[in-house]
């Protein structure tokens, strides 16, 4: 890996280029800020040079801060390890020096690295260069003085704008508001950049030190009602994120008592952030994220994607339409952005979307993907084998043989064919076209080969490919599938909307498969029962379930369902003596989430995934777990495993061994391990990875 450092050249024009080298955006790690403070300080001290221009390496000017030093902190709860950048850096060295500074911007300057830009005294930027300050959505703020200076750059609506939305914008935007001074091409850019920066030595251009610009933020009375504003929208819109009141009051105070009082404000508010269990889970899902592409055994062993340029998709229900469009929208789209292809054509690729009613024209595509979900090709293993068994005959040996099953174990499916090595989960989640999640189930004899094309086909399509083992249900559907099934709480219009067919049928597999960990629930059979309706009636589309489907008006919960549900409570044997239990919030909160906890420790002994936080990005892409909780593992590990430990093992004692804490947890809550710390692998485990 190239080393991460800050080179200086001096031109015979006198202008000193400094530039920041850290592959692959050139982040702002520690090394680079202290060597752009090296670099500063050796051009201030030199007669030979008049001006100076930074940029970045590579067709980038950064990233930002390299967050890797927020793990450190959080390791070590040690603020000591976080650069003194804002005043020391940006403000005495950069913005208050005796010789002008020109930001030479390319590619993206995103967080630190557009608050190092707005402290220099002007931005020329290339064009379609991606400007902005994302910090909150990482649980922090702006801590190299964004907060002060982009509010006086761009004007307070759409500085406040950006960072709360941490929404980028474009250098032609940039332009129109003020950010960027001037658009030259990217061989002009340097060469710009530096006679900017001796038109502003000779004082033919401004020299602005943007820290004390007031025009843009109006009168004070003006600026505060802004603040009023979006401190109500973020209430309204993100009550449990502290990071954006924070962020408003640190602007507030630069625009009350001066733009270096916000400063100050800022770094201590910052590093208070930094701390906070919010930034924690928010900086773990980002790493935990990133780190999902990395599998070994697959990606680390040398091998090359090959190229699926040709896909069918089996089953044109709700499922199968939602993959056809994922993979044929997001690239031509994709393309047309670039400018690679024009609308029309976009249009023209799009009519290339054919229909077949048999298996005759596959015998050129690259992949299948069995599309099981939802009504299709019911979960049924006799049915999956029988297909897969016809197209492997009239299908290629490269082409990839997928499915969509979220319930079947995916040895069994290609139990019938002689190409095991091809078969392979490609579990969507409904709707395809709009979730992220993409799991990636191997079977214990699919080729690293077929995994790693498939993890690319996901990324192409801006997926989030996450590898699992395969077995009945899959981590994202056996950890949700608690949720569907603790009575107290369920996901009842997602039950209308995908029709009862598929709760039946599943239902009945993770009986079988998990018995005595699920929740036997004899609501839906009531309702067929008592509804006298037969399966495929109970739906969304036909205006009956839980909810009242009318035309032109919002779902309202069906009153004549109510007692279906008190004599499923009575069934379930969830009301001792008769009489619902009296719980609070929080105990609904664990009787409904620790359950899913004890799946997922079952999922970690069985290695199921690689990896702890693999079940975290599950649980936040697939479930909607709150992404600044880390997910269901990292959440899990905050709260306490002895804590879930105990209170698994109090209410197994009073409704069931539905509650039973897994062997994993116990060892683990007992003895004082974290569920997400690495252990040797079981013989399980072993099989599976």
């Amino acid at each position: 890996m190239s080393k991460a450092e800050v080179t200086m050249e001096v031109g015979n024009d006198g202008v000193a280029v400094i530039t920041m080298s850290n592959p692959p955006v050139n982040a702002l790690a520690l090394a680079i800020i202290a060597g752009l403070k090296e670099k500063y300080a050796e051009a201030m001290r030199r007669n030979d040079v008049k001006a100076i221009v930074v940029t970045g390496k590579g067709g980038r000017f950064s990233g930002g801060f390299d967050i890797n030093v927020f793990q450190k902190v959080h390791k070590t709860a040690d603020i000591s390890h976080l650069p003194d950048a804002s005043i020391d850096l940006l403000v005495n060295t950069v913005e208050d020096a005796k010789k002008p500074s020109v930001a030479a911007v390319e590619g993206l300057a995103l967080g630190g690295g557009l608050e190092v830009a707005m402290a220099c005294h002007a931005r020329i930027a290339a064009p379609k260069t991606q400007l902005g300050l994302p910090e909150l959505s990482l649980g922090v703020m702006p801590g190299f003085g964004g907060t002060q200076r982009l509010p006086r750059l761009v004007g307070l609506s759409k500085a406040v704008e950006m960072m709360r939305l941490s929404k980028s914008i474009s250098s032609e935007e940039g332009y129109k508001l003020g950010l960027v001074d001037a658009i030259v091409s990217s061989e002009e850019l340097l060469k710009v950049s530096r006679r900017w920066a001796l038109d502003i030595v000779d004082k033919r251009k401004p020299w602005v030190r943007s820290l004390h610009q007031t025009e843009k933020l109006g009168s004070v009375s003006e600026a505060l009602d802004i603040l009023k504003i979006s401190r109500q929208q973020a209430r309204k819109t993100v009550p449990h994120l502290p990071q954006h009141q924070a962020c408003l009051d640190v602007i507030e105070e630069g625009i009350v008592h001066g733009g270096y009082s916000g400063l100050l404000k800022e770094t201590k508010v910052f590093n208070e952030l930094v701390l906070s269990d919010t930034a924690k889970g928010l900086i773990h899902v980002f790493f935990a994220q990133r780190t999902t592409s990395k599998v070994p055994n697959v990606t680390d062993i040398g091998l090359k994607p090959r190229n699926v340029k040709k896909v069918a998709v089996i089953g044109g229900g709700l499922m199968g339409s939602g993959i056809a469009t994922a993979l044929i929208t997001t690239n031509v789209q994709g393309l047309v952005t670039k400018g690679k292809l024009t609308q029309d054509k976009a249009h023209k690729a799009l009519s290339m979307l054919k229909g077949v009613l048999d298996y005759s024209e596959f015998k050129d595509i690259d992949m299948v993907i069995e599309c099981s979900h939802l009504q299709a090709v019911i979960e049924n293993i006799p049915l999956k084998q029988k297909i897969f068994s016809e197209i492997e005959k009239i299908c290629s040996p490269h082409c990839i043989l997928a499915t969509n099953t979220s319930t079947i174990d995916l040895n069994l499916v290609g139990e019938k064919t002689s190409s095991q090595d091809r078969i392979i989960g490609a579990h969507f989640f409904s709707p395809a076209h709009v979730m992220p999640l993409l799991e990636v189930v191997r079977t214990e004899k699919t080729s690293a080969q077929v995994i790693l094309d498939l993890m690319t086909v996901g990324k192409a399509i801006k997926k989030i490919p996450v590898v699992v083992g395969s077995c009945t249900g899959l981590p994202s559907i056996g950890l949700s599938s608690h949720m569907h099934k603790v009575h107290i709480f369920g996901q009842f219009r997602l039950q209308d909307l995908s029709g009862y067919g598929v709760a039946v049928a599943v239902g009945k597999e993770f009986a079988t498969a998990f018995q005595g960990r699920t929740f036997e629930s004899p609501l839906v059979n009531l309702l067929l029962k008592n509804g006298g309706m037969v399966l495929k009636d109970y739906c969304k589309q036909n205006g009956k379930g839980y909810y009242i489907y009318e035309k032109g008006s919002k779902p309202r919960p069906d009153p004549s369902v109510l007692p279906i549900i008190e004599e499923s409570r009575r069934l379930a044997n969830i009301m001792p003596g008769g009489k619902p239990i009296s719980v609070t919030n929080q105990e609904i909160l664990e009787m409904i989430l620790f359950p899913v906890v004890n799946e997922a420790c079952r999922v970690l002994d069985e290695g199921v995934v690689v990896r702890a936080s693999d079940l975290d990005i599950t649980s936040v892409l697939g479930m909607s777990f709150p992404s600044y909780r880390g997910g269901i593992v990292f959440w899990a590990d905050e709260v306490g495993p002895y804590y879930i430990y105990t209170c698994l093992k109090k209410w197994s004692a009073m409704y069931g061994t539905f509650f039973k804490p897994s062997s994993y947890l116990e060892q683990r809550a007992t003895k004082g391990i974290p569920l997400s710390a690495p252990a040797s692998a079981s013989p399980a485990s072993n099989s599976r990875l």
